[in-house]
């Protein structure tokens, strides 16, 4: 027995859980029950021959068997999915593309890129989700997204250790910055030595995998002071605008500060850059994945004002 004596919904399954990392999230994006869920699983390892799975406290983590099987499910659900839309006269639109991105690229970059894209393709159909870095490299690798927007810090490692590499493009590396309130002390010279930076009141948050806090510099040492804690980013240039602390802001947020709020850049130690990488599966995308990530591309290079440095009460720059 082989994969090709599954059914095609046990391997849609398999790709889900595989994709989204515990058998529960596969189960609730599906409409399933767990004990549904966990039966599909049971019948394709018998079906293979092998143990696909490996259970852990937090999720679920695929065996060495249960990567093999991941490559081959993904072939056979494109070539399913292909011949699908193809019996339903749906070969000759411009095609669907399912984009994963990071939170804080949802506040420009992702919305500017759907913009020119429209204008340039309007036939190519967008699908797209908000996800932490290790959702959205399971996703690439499931199949369940085409193209993933993945931020990264030094010292810029590969974002999995799988074989084959994903295909990645650095979009932009740009410096990471302060957003400090309009009328603190600091904010009139439009930079900051590190050294300036301790003692201030910051406003953070664990990333959405909660692996860091998100919103203090890096490196600072010492136990730093965090006056208000808050996942969302416009929740915490927001709280920067009323004076109640100061925080960092990744690139992708540069072009979205509120009023109220000025950005600065940091002198006087290692230069914290941020990466934005395009990542994909090995292989050839459709012309509809690379015309979405050509609009990507565009979004993405810097505008006269994020790279001039100066910064107005109701616009700012990164």
């Amino acid at each position: 027995m082989g994969i090709g004596d599954a059914s095609l919904t046990g391997i849609r399954v398999f790709r889900e859980v595989a994709a989204r990392g515990s058998l529960s999230a596969a189960a609730g994006a599906l409409g399933y029950t767990q004990s549904g869920v966990s039966r599909q699983i049971a019948a394709l390892e018998r079906a293979v021959g092998a143990r696909l799975l490996e259970r852990r406290p937090d999720g679920v983590r695929l065996t060495a068997a249960g990567r093999v099987v991941l490559r081959r499910a993904v072939v056979m659900l494109d070539e399913a999915d292909a011949v699908g839309r193809e019996l339903a006269g749906l070969a000759a639109t411009g095609g669907t593309v399912r984009l994963g991105w990071f939170a804080s690229a949802g506040a420009v970059l992702v919305p500017e890129a759907l913009r020119i894209l429209r204008a340039s393709d309007p036939g190519v159909t967008v699908v797209s989700r908000e996800g932490s870095t290790p959702i959205l490299v399971r996703g690439l690798r499931a199949g369940t997204i085409d193209l993933a927007l993945l931020a990264a810090g030094p010292p810029f490692r590969a974002p999995d250790a799988e074989d084959p590499p994903l295909v990645l493009e650095v979009l932009s590396e740009r410096p990471l910055r302060v957003a400090v309130p309009a009328g603190h002390p600091l904010a009139a010279a439009g930079h900051v030595d590190v050294e300036e930076l301790r003692g201030l009141r910051w406003i953070a948050g664990q990333s959405a995998a909660g692996e860091r806090l998100m919103g203090v510099w890096p490196g600072l040492g010492g136990r730093p002071v965090i006056a208000h804690t808050a996942r969302d980013w416009l929740a915490k240039l927001r709280l920067v605008a009323a004076g109640l602390g100061v925080t960092t802001v990744p690139p992708s947020m540069a072009d979205a500060m509120p009023a109220g709020v000025r950005l600065l850049e940091v002198r006087g130690g290692p230069l914290e850059l941020r990466r934005l990488l395009l990542a994909r599966r090995p292989g050839r995308p459709s012309d509809a994945t690379e015309r979405l990530a050509e609009a990507l591309r565009q979004a993405a290079r810097p505008s006269e004002r994020a790279t001039s440095g100066t910064v107005g009460s109701a616009d700012a720059v990164g």
